[in-house]
């Protein structure tokens, strides 16, 4: 099928159509792959896929679903996420999505607004959070663990098994109910809610059909190159968000390859073990990865010197490969020599040996490109991994578009853009630069509020995307801000927020600033330390501190700390380097947009506190409601 055409998988069906092509063609291909302990791994074809999601679907069916009926899946991203959603798809519900590290006042919201029936959550840690409000949800009947063996005292909370064994007993009465239910979804019956982080107000939900979500995979599919049999994409980011879903594990079933799973916290590992073809991810994730590479060459002087040589060489071959306006090829047939020189392209391959290629091992040695979105990657970045031969191809979208609807072409990427419109997508600048969008993958509705659906599309149908944006040269755009974190000082001078942020992307010593700014006559900011980074420079310097003070989270190498004591971040020699970073950004911002003033916090923003969404974009709204006091001191 695929030597006749290479993208073949380009096809327009409802999803359990899908899956039951993969089932019925590609049998005994390997669908989902995954780590049980230490470093083994497991996986199921697509057959046994198809085998477990319809015992689970039956199972619902047993359970009273019914065409049109809302399940809601709390979990982490693992296989059991996808079987959850299939066996709701293929029982022709439809899926609500619940981040698991949402608050429980969030879950009620979610599972009452969407009158969601039955609850797939991921572990008993999650169960025992929900089931302390369960009497504020009346209409949620069930919860299912996504565990085979799992015991409760409550009738109403089932074990995986449990509901297998009511499909079984379901297919044993009458085997062709499963098919004809499936069969039943049509196109533009509604596939998902999938509500908004909450960056700012209440969370709305965003209603997506099989025909949107199909729409986006098939505009994804037509840009990037073709699949092959033996791809392997990694799956770290949040199920619950479209990106993953569609852009990942969306294609992913179109062209029946693999998917293997991991998460932000093992990814290093997983690299290794999977050695992924492709994978979605988010800006800061690269900037981690970065920040690793040039951490450990820094452990040693003649490390530290080839690797700052290499990425000057490196950043020289992008410079000669780049045309006029910046654009450059990153397409995997691109002759990455052609028009250097003899002497740069003798220098290239040389440290190519010595140092790229290492590092294109160490992201698993089959690497083909990946995807950056949910924030803007700096174009600085973006160039540091051209020049290691790393593709990255940012693209710009929101959950109500169903991702994508900028995204740059493979043969012309330009740094610091998200590319020009996608195939199928129409788009224009209002007047004052809101990036307005129109296409098949864009939601008909939000969920139980036509007020808002109202609120986020014009008269003719083009959805408000909330971006300001910039129109670069061939139609590419650049993110200018959010129009809501779009600072106006009230000197009634504009300041994007992003602009400064940016300028610490690749800072050794920050982790995140938060700038501030609206109706206040200067910027200042709240700045989180990277308090990892200054634990270790506290050691090599013999600096003490309260370490009893300090608070961790995750093991091994993604232990990280989230909390520190108030000395550590009053500490002269760390505010110090801070101040500095202060100033260096400063130099390269206008007058009216520098930081005059900040605080330097003790304490990361987590999802745990509410302050990062699971895409590791910051809640504006939370954090200054968290640091209120401090604000206000700042302007004092």
């Amino acid at each position: 099928m695929g030597e006749t055409n290479e993208k073949w998988y380009i096809t327009q069906q409802t999803f359990p159509e899908l899956l039951n092509r993969n089932i019925e063609t590609f049998g005994e291909r390997r669908a989902q792959w995954w780590r049980t302990e230490g470093t083994d791994t497991t996986s199921i074809t697509y057959r046994e896929l198809g085998h477990t999601v319809e015992e689970m679907s039956t199972g619902l069916m047993e359970l009273g679903i019914e065409k049109g009926d809302r399940i809601a899946i709390m979990a982490h991203t693992c296989p059991q996420w996808v079987w959850a959603d299939y066996s709701i798809l293929c029982a022709a519900g439809i899926t609500v999505c619940i981040y698991p590290t949402l608050s429980v006042k969030e879950v009620v919201f979610i599972v009452n607004d969407s009158g969601s029936r039955i609850l797939y959550v991921e572990n008993d840690e999650i169960l025992r959070k929900v089931i302390k409000v369960w009497q504020e949800m009346p209409t949620l009947e069930k919860i299912v663990v996504m565990q085979n063996e799992f015991t409760s005292d409550n009738a109403n909370v089932l074990s995986l098994n449990d509901l297998k064994d009511l499909g079984k007993r379901l297919i044993e009465r009458d085997s062709s109910l499963y098919e004809k239910r499936w069969k039943s979804v049509q196109l533009h019956d509604n596939m998902t809610i999938v509500y908004t982080s909450g960056t700012t107000g209440t969370p709305k939900g965003a209603v997506h059909t099989h025909f949107s979500i199909n729409a986006a995979c098939r505009r994804d599919l037509s840009l990037v190159p073709p699949l092959k049999e033996d791809d392997v994409f990694l799956s770290f980011l949040p199920l619950a968000h479209t990106y993953e879903r569609q852009c990942g594990h969306g294609t992913v079933m179109h062209g029946a390859v693999t998917v293997a799973y991991s998460s932000p916290k093992t990814i290093v590992e997983d690299l290794q073990i999977f050695r992924p073809t492709v994978f979605m991810s988010v800006p800061r994730i690269y900037e981690r990865i970065y920040m690793a590479m040039r951490n450990k060459a820094a452990q040693s002087p003649i490390k530290n010197s080839i690797f700052n040589y290499g990425i000057k060489v490196g950043l020289e071959v992008v410079d000669k490969r780049s045309d006029d306006n910046g654009f450059v090829d990153m397409s995997e047939d691109a002759d990455f020599f052609e028009g250097l020189g003899f002497i740069l392209k003798l220098k290239y391959k040389l440290i190519d040996r010595i140092l790229f290629s290492k590092v294109r091992a160490l992201i698993g040695g089959r690497y083909r490109f990946a995807f950056s979105a949910a924030g803007s990657l700096p174009a600085d970045l973006c160039r540091v991994f051209m020049a290691m031969g790393i593709r990255i191809y940012e693209g710009y979208g929101a959950t109500e578009t169903c991702n994508t609807v900028n995204l740059n072409k493979p043969d012309r990427v330009l740094p610091g853009s998200v590319g020009p419109l996608c195939a199928g997508v129409e788009g224009r600048m209002d007047e004052d630069g809101e990036w307005f969008v129109k296409g098949d993958n864009n939601i008909r509705e939000y969920w139980n509020n036509s007020e808002a659906t109202k609120e986020a599309f014009t008269e003719d149908g083009f959805y408000r995307t909330g971006d300001i944006v910039e129109m670069l040269a061939d139609g590419y755009i650049k993110i200018v801000d959010r129009k809501k974190g779009l600072m106006v000082l009230d000197t009634g001078k504009n300041v994007p927020s992003a602009k400064i942020e940016s300028k610490f992307s690749l800072s050794d010593y920050i982790d995140i600033v938060m700038p501030i700014g609206d109706d206040r006559k200067f910027v200042t900011a709240l700045v989180v330390p990277n308090l990892d980074v200054f634990i270790n420079y506290f050691k090599e310097n013999s600096i003490s501190y309260d370490m009893s003070a300090l608070e961790f989270t995750g093991e091994g190498t993604a232990r990280v700390c989230v909390k520190v004591g108030d000395d550590f971040v009053e500490k002269e020699e760390l505010r110090a380097i801070i101040d500095a970073e202060i100033r260096k950004a400063n130099e390269e911002l206008e007058e009216y947009e520098s930081i005059r003033n900040y605080f330097i916090t003790s304490r990361r923003f987590t999802e745990q506190t509410g302050e990062m969404t699971p895409t590791l974009k910051v809640k504006r709204s939370v954090v200054m409601k968290n640091f209120e006091d401090v604000i206000n001191g700042m302007y004092r």
